[in-house]
């Protein structure tokens, strides 16, 4: 009997299927596609010469190219369009080809079909990478055969057909991803919301509703985690059609998942001392109380509290980068929201230098500016938002003139060179955007390993 991923390729021949894309999740596709014997036009916006001969591989083996600024103009006849995350599903070369019959999908959407095992999904504004870590660790150390996928790990498509019906699946789920799913995973977890993306989704109720996607076709054996003191999502238990498990951080839960004095309480029992957890940071108990509510009565207890006294986190979110004269460095650029910068600078008992600034997403900066005002004692602002991060600051309650002291970088080098002349022994200095990093960068990793490498050159 033909396999699961042979049977859906096989189902393509025939077919003008394009793929909008060339990225980590959409090559394997393409090339899957192609050996398949699958007609593939492959859409992406750089030139040629980007693709380091790429593209002339591939041609090679059957694939027509459409590349450069006109890339979307051959969509029309096409049947089957696989979608790279990142573009919107409104664009109006997507919409006409919709409209003339074509089917839209992802290489993400087609993976949910096919999957074989029970799937594990994290989506929401902050702490969806670090969340989706900490459940695929959890299950790997209890014993499971684990995949992890999505925005982080591997893309999972092409890997279909190793998986088995007992192993399981974890995936962290963007807004862009989830805009156009018609299935849920058995588990779904939504960390928390804010407005983010805004300068892609038209407005928050698209970002939100993209959000709703993880669990609006779930049914009534499948399980939907939320917190429950973020008012969005805790707002998504009415609607829910599986079973609802809260956490909560600052309340008392009649079940569920909750906080009692220095202890994490799931179903009534203690799983795990705050004490135990190596992660700073109150977002992160939070990320913990996610995972425990996402796998309770699947890994024991005793397997997340040795997970926990071990686990350091991940690159780029609050990572310590080194010590120097006394002084802490710590690169948090993954937090490209105001919300993530407020968590990371709650994390520490002190006032930090703060490096922040970056592309402007049209987000509001209002909230973050009290934030400031309360955790930092300088201010280094770079980038496109660097204004707007100012302006939020100096018009927050409690400012009072140099408190914080606030300063105008040109670039990160700048930024570095001045937390190291500002900073005294006991002071934490962070890379903390609230900004995507998309001015100067092409990921949030990127700028992490620059600000990395410019504070590990310190003298």
């Amino acid at each position: 009997m033909d396999s699961a991923l042979k049977e859906y390729f096989s189902s393509l021949k025939g077919k003008k299927v394009a793929v909008i894309g060339l990225g980590v999740s959409n090559r394997p596709l393409v090339e899957g596609l192609l050996d398949a014997g699958v007609k593939v036009l492959l859409c992406d916006k750089r030139q040629r010469e980007d693709f380091d001969g790429l593209v002339e591989s591939l041609e090679r083996r059957g694939l027509t190219a459409a590349l450069g600024p006109d890339y979307l103009d051959r969509l029309d006849g096409a049947d089957v369009i696989f979608r790279t995350p990142g573009l919107h599903p409104d664009t109006p070369q997507l919409k006409r080809a919709v409209e003339r019959g074509a089917r839209l999908t992802s290489e993400m959407e087609a993976f949910l079909d096919l999957c074989p095992c029970r799937i594990i999904a994290v989506t929401g504004s902050d702490g969806k990478t670090t969340t989706t870590t900490i459940i695929a660790g959890l299950l790997k150390a209890a014993g499971y055969r684990t995949f992890v996928g999505g925005n982080i790990g591997h893309p999972l498509l092409c890997q279909v057909d190793d998986i088995r019906p007992d192993d399981m699946v974890v995936l962290e789920l963007s807004s862009f991803q989830l805009m156009t799913v018609r299935q849920s995973p058995s588990i779904a977890v939504v960390t928390n919301l804010a407005p983010n993306h805004l300068d892609v989704h038209k407005d928050m109720e698209e970002y939100v509703n993209a959000k709703r996607n993880i669990f609006a076709y779930q049914d009534s054996g499948d399980r939907l985690v939320l917190n429950a003191d973020n008012e969005i999502t805790a707002g998504f238990a009415a609607q829910a059609r599986g079973a609802v498990t809260l956490f909560s951080r600052k309340r008392t839960l009649e079940s569920g998942v909750y906080l009692r004095d220095k202890t994490v309480v799931c179903s009534g029992r203690p799983v795990l001392s705050t004490d135990d957890i190596l992660l700073p940071g109150l977002h992160n108990l939070e990320n913990y109380m996610a995972a425990i509510a996402a796998l309770d009565g699947l890994v024991p207890d005793e397997v997340v509290r040795n997970f926990a006294r071990t686990f350091g986190g991940v690159p780029h979110r609050i990572e310590l980068v080194r010590e120097l004269d006394g002084v802490r460095y710590y690169n948090d650029s993954i937090a490209s929201s105001p919300s993530r910068t407020t968590a990371g600078l709650r994390s520490f008992d002190r006032k930090v230098i703060l490096i922040a600034g970056g592309y402007d997403k049209h987000i509001p900066y209002d909230a973050l500016g009290p934030e400031i005002v309360e955790h930092v004692k300088a201010l280094l602002l770079t980038g496109d938002t660097a204004k707007k991060i100012k302006a939020a600051a100096l018009a927050a309650p409690g400012y009072r003139k140099g408190e914080p002291a606030v300063f105008d970088c040109a670039d990160l080098q700048e930024a570095v060179n001045r937390a190291r002349a500002l900073a005294q022994p006991g002071d934490v200095v962070i890379l903390s955007p609230a900004s995507a990093s998309f001015d100067r960068f092409k990921n949030f990793e990127e700028r992490g390993n620059v600000f990395k490498d410019l504070v590990n050159a310190l003298k």
